[in-house]
């Protein structure tokens, strides 16, 4: 007789330090995947609420009292031999000074360094969640080489921390180059959403389009290169998934003047769709800056747009 796949319930903890390092501890040699690192945190107890159990399991492992937590994010994982829900937490303040009560190693590490360890690999997708910005910028099509520059300086002025520079057409390699160099200068991510992709660009990552992104079976790029796509509906996000996309997009939630004949999704549709993806997701369509709290309060990575982001 076939072996029922286990279901596992855990509940895991961001914390940061002064320094914004993120906590991260190494699996004991007795525990599942040994050696692996993680966030800290444990299987939830029957009668407990996820809350209580996260604030019961960082005082056990790590000796601290939490007082304020958030939800970020939830997310299933598929081991051979069981399945894993997930449902992570930003911990938003925290009395004591962590240590490793159980003989566990811990280490404070800086975000951009945490591909540098062993992780569990649901680890990969909370990474991302933690590092992605809650908001980017999408370059308007058609605008010259004079005008982008332009707007590129404006929002890198007021914050931006990714730039996604779409194109329906080729755009000169150099003025890609000039883009990219502005980009690094000013510690901002760029995204390339252009045609005849070669994944050899010089930027800091790319952007499917749904049809792109259907036509591949697996990851096109390397894993130190950020990769979205652009998806409608779960088959797309699921498939996203498959192939190692990093985030993902879906669109359009409200209507758009850009394309006012799409229909839009709605945000019941939305929340539906973003509480199903493991992924990071981001909001597109109407989408505004006074839409980012109502974003991020159904799970979303946050919101992404051309005008009014």
């Amino acid at each position: 007789m076939q072996q029922k796949n286990k279901i596992v319930k855990a509940v895991v903890g961001i914390l940061r330090n002064a320094d914004g390092e993120i906590l991260i501890s190494e699996r004991r040699q007795d525990q599942f995947m040994a050696g692996y690192w993680e966030l800290p945190g444990g299987k939830i107890q029957i009668g407990e609420s996820n809350e209580a159990n996260l604030a019961r399991e960082l005082k056990e492992e790590l000796g601290i009292e939490i007082s304020e937590l958030s939800l970020i994010h939830t997310m299933r994982h598929q081991y051979p031999e069981k399945t894993v829900h997930l449902w992570i937490y930003t911990i938003n303040h925290f009395d004591g000074e962590a240590r490793g009560v159980e003989g566990q190693n811990i280490v404070w590490c800086p975000s951009e360094r945490l591909g540098d360890f062993n992780l569990l690999p649901t680890m990969k997708v909370i990474i991302h969640k933690i590092c992605l910005p809650e908001q980017y910028w999408i370059t308007p099509d058609g605008e010259s080489e004079e005008s982008l520059l332009k707007q590129l300086h404006a929002h890198i002025n007021s914050g931006s921390k990714l730039i996604q520079l779409r194109a329906k057409k080729l755009i000169d390699s150099a003025f890609v180059e000039r883009l990219y160099k502005i980009c690094q200068d000013a510690n901002v991510k760029l995204i390339l959403n252009t045609p005849n992709k070669t994944f050899d660009e010089p930027c800091d990552g790319w952007h499917l389009t749904t049809q792109e992104l259907l036509s591949l079976s697996e990851r096109p790029c390397a894993l130190d290169k950020l990769l979205g796509a652009s998806t409608h509906n779960v088959i797309e996000a699921e498939h996203a998934e498959k192939i190692d996309v990093d985030y993902i997009s879906i669109a359009p939630v409200e209507p758009t003047k850009s394309h006012p004949d799409s229909k839009p999704l709605g945000w019941d549709k939305a929340s539906e769709l973003v509480s199903e993806s493991n992924l990071p997701v981001y909001l597109l369509g109407g989408m505004s800056k006074q839409a980012l709290e109502r974003s991020l309060a159904i799970g979303a990575q946050g919101v992404a747009g051309i005008s009014a982001i």
